[in-house]
């Protein structure tokens, strides 16, 4: 009987529970040294002088790495990233030297102990001061960085930008009919925060780099940590435990290649493992970003013409932000049917701690700021919110940003089923609070990407599952993928052994992220078993004196078709082939070709169009305290496109999970930087992560049947739940105040001071007429100085200067 469907247990769950998992910072190997890293003190600074020549003499220790021991740099479409600093320090936290000796406290003293001399510079510690007039370049000579990925745009402080022109906005916007709406939108940091630190223990052997890391994506270690090394990948092995969550922040190499040269020079196991206030301070963080929007839309509710520009603080090294920046025209032009387009994305360099991906990286405020923005579209032609967005979210035929036409009307049924679990009555308030609710809409996507699997079929009729997936909690690869296998073989979930990913074993693996593990691995691991089944098929063959196209598969045996009594068990087959033509094993790949974009009108992105479309309604129901300005969230609903439930039990904790790690977003995470660009919250007592008591119950209605490539028609379900989830706080509380609601995190605070009338967001450095500019770089840098926005209301930006990209 197949499982697929079904409510199945965690399988990892017991030993997690008592505390057998053993997670990369739980393990020891004979004759392992302990690693520090000396980190910067300031923001920006020249370096004089490293001298570590004291630190070497001192007790316990065997070796110190500088940036002469790894001279390469790293990134994702600009290779802008040294493992040390070299001549320049970028941001407070910066490593320095590394130092390997016997024990961690002795490490430390030794990297105390370094001399480290230099001549600070003024930092750019936010993106106002990247992008002001005369502002100094954090990277002066970044024209000479290798583009690993081109088609971007770069100049000064911008680390990489994309682009999206469809149609003609001026003309749209100059039409007599249409109602011009604009705002402008902020939110800040967030931070990862998962349990287990960033944590690698590094040794050479047989001449080889041998690393065990908590990492969301092995491969992409391998190849970090071979570029920054100048080894060859085959001569670098990555090995994943159990991962104690990553949420994004462990998808790219990071601290590996540190105990990788510790270890070479040692000769020895070395490990290292961030603390957490390193962590506190130098997650890949949720960027902070800036939104502006401005939307022409006719009184019955018709989107003309949509113009954006997103501000993405990358940090002090483009990082994942150049594939990130790809990300807005998918989740700000993704919800609704648009007429003419224009969006720019940027990534701008500040000397702050580079930032990264978080669960639905980009999308999260994107989608905050697109539904506050729909909101006041509504409020401006006067038009019922759910009606609005009734109206105008995308169907089946409809053109998305970049010209891609959707297959199948979702997010209408969708917002049909939300209305029903919704129900007549509102939740209650206590006395003086005043009670809000707001209906969003939002899209992710998954970005499919190349996997590879194998499946070994055991002669006790079990079968052994080898991938690069990693599983780092949202039970992919514990749940979902076994599943997959086993309703492929006709066994039981259970009878399917995962092993642990191990670069060496598995084939190239994307990463585990972007709601792609189910998709990409579920692919290539369903078609590892359908080249095993036609091994099997021959065998089974053989000893029912059948042709293998009369072989049938069935959940516990393997019969002749017609003759049911005539049959094997999957046991008997493979051990009769074991003793014969030898073990049976099936290979599989899976990648898609890529949804392609209208041509001429994307440019730096990275994916042009969506391949899989993935849709979320969320509904809130909120009560604001006016005196304390504390906001209590009543009731939660989420309908969630899910294409086809593998799993529902395990997708529901995915929900649950996201929805509440999104409310920390929206009320409560907050990151903050004093005057020498140190990250002021550096632990768990001063970042407020949601707590057991800000856990809610969240209603679910999972929405099947949704066009997917995916195996079975499956659609990833772990990235997406804390999409929306911003943009539906913010939206209630913007009905439950009647105040235009701008920025989050919607901190006490922030909620007084926004009753008030005291809190507006400012966008000193977006750009007047930024449409002027579209067309050459040079001219849109220009104008994001010259003609920057010093006003607190976002006027309308003239037309005066308008160029239209003649190939859309």
């Amino acid at each position: 009987m197949s499982t697929i469907g079904s409510d199945l247990p965690r399988r990892d769950a017991k030993d997690k529970l008592r505390g057998r998992t053993r997670f990369t910072v739980d393990r020891r190997h004979y004759g392992m040294l302990h690693a520090a890293v000396r980190r910067s003190d300031c923001a920006a600074a020249r370096i004089i002088r490293i001298d570590a020549t004291a630190a070497r003499r001192m007790p316990g220790v065997h070796a110190i790495a500088t940036a002469a021991d790894a001279p390469g740099r790293y990134g994702i479409g600009v290779a802008d990233h040294p493992l040390f600093a070299d001549k320049v320090i970028r941001y407070l936290g910066e490593p320095l030297v590394a130092v390997a000796a016997e024990t961690k406290a002795q490490a430390e003293s030794a990297a105390a102990a370094v001399i480290v001399e230099i001549e600070p510079l003024a930092p750019n510690l936010t993106m106002d001061q990247s992008l002001a007039a005369g502002a100094r370049e954090i990277h002066p000579d970044w024209a000479s960085y290798e583009e690993l990925v081109g088609g971007g745009t770069r100049a000064g402080n911008i680390a990489w930008e994309a682009t999206v022109v469809r149609g003609d906005t001026a003309a749209a916007f100059a039409r007599d009919d249409v109602v011009v709406v604009e705002s402008c939108f902020r939110s800040g940091r967030q931070n990862q925060a998962p349990l287990e630190p960033r944590a690698c223990t590094a040794w050479v052997e047989h001449d080889r780099l041998v690393m065990e890391t908590s990492t969301q994506n092995p491969w992409a270690v391998r190849n970090g940590t071979a570029r920054l090394l100048g080894l060859r990948p085959s001569d670098v092995r990555v090995v994943v435990p159990p991962v104690g969550g990553g949420f994004g922040m462990k998808f790219e190499v990071s601290i590996e290649p540190i105990a990788a040269v510790l270890a070479r020079a040692t000769d020895r196991p070395v490990k290292l493992v961030l603390s957490r206030e390193e962590e506190m301070r130098l997650a890949l963080f949720r960027e902070n970003a800036d939104v502006w929007l401005r939307s022409a839309v006719t009184r019955d509710g018709e989107i003309v013409a949509r113009e954006a520009v997103v501000l993405m603080d990358c940090g002090a090294y483009g990082g994942e932000q150049p594939f990130l920046t790809t990300m807005t025209a998918h989740t700000l032009g993704g919800n609704y049917r648009l007429g003419a387009v224009r969006m720019i994305s940027r990534a701008v360099y500040t000397n702050t701690a580079p930032t990264g991906a978080f669960r639905a990286c980009n999308g999260a405020y994107n989608t905050f700021a697109l539904e506050r923005h729909t909101d006041e579209i509504c409020a401006a032609i006067g038009m019922n919110r759910e009606e609005f967005r009734s109206r105008t979210v995308l169907g089946d035929g409809d053109i998305g940003a970049t010209g891609q036409v959707f297959e199948g009307d979702v997010l209408r049924p969708m917002l049909d089923r939300m209305r029903k679990l919704r129900g007549p009555e509102p939740a209650r308030t206590r006395p003086g609070e005043l009670y809000g609710r707001a209906t969003v809409v939002g899209t992710w996507f998954i970005f499919v990407g190349p996997s590879a699997a194998t499946v070994n079929v055991n002669p006790d009729g079990t079968a052994t599952l080898v991938t690069a997936g990693v599983e780092i909690g949202s039970g992919s690869t514990m749940q979902a993928i076994p599943q997959l296998v086993a309703e492929s073989l006709g066994i039981h979930p259970q009878d399917v052994v995962v092993r642990a990913a191990d670069t060496d074993a598995a084939g190239f693996d994307l990463g585990v992220g972007g709601g792609r593990t189910t998709v990409s691995l579920g692919a290539a691991s369903r078609a590892a078993c359908d080249d095993a089944k036609r091994k099997i098929a021959r065998v089974a063959a053989e000893l029912l004196d059948a042709s293998p196209d009369e072989i049938l598969f069935a959940p516990g045996a393997i019969s002749v078709a017609g003759i049911p009594s005539r049959s094997v068990t999957l046991a008997q087959v493979a051990a009769h082939a074991q003793t014969t033509t030898g073990p049976v094993s099936g290979s599989g790949s899976f990648t898609a070709r890529g949804t392609p974009s209208m041509p001429g009108c994307a440019a730096g992105h990275m994916i042009d169009a969506i391949d899989i479309p993935v849709f979320a309604v969320h509904d809130c129901e909120i009560a604001v305290d006016p005196d304390t300005g504390h906001v209590r969230v009543l009731a939660y609903r989420v309908v969630q496109d899910v294409g086809k439930a593998i799993n529902p039990r395990a997708i529901r904790g995915q929900i649950q999970g996201g929805v509440v790690q999104g409310l920390g977003f929206a009320l409560h995470e907050t990151v903050t930087f004093d005057d020498a660009g140190q990250v002021a919250q550096s632990g768990f007592e001063t970042y407020r992560v949601p707590l057991a008591g800000d856990s809610i119950p969240v209603e679910v209605d999972l929405f099947e049947g949704a066009p997917s490539l995916g195996p079975l028609g499956v659609k990833g379900a772990g990235e997406v739940p804390i999409l929306n989830v911003a943009g539906a706080v913010a939206c209630a509380v913007a009905d439950a105040t009647g105040r235009q609601v701008d920025r989050i995190p919607l901190t006490p605070p922030r909620v007084i001071s926004m009753l008030d009338g005291t809190d507006r967001v400012r966008h000193p450095h977006i750009p007047r007429d930024w449409r002027a500019n579209v067309l050459t770089p040079s001219e849109l840098l220009e104008a994001a100085v010259d003609g920057a926005r010093t006003d607190a209301d976002c006027p309308t930006p003239t037309h005066t200067g308008h160029r239209r990209n003649p190939t859309c």
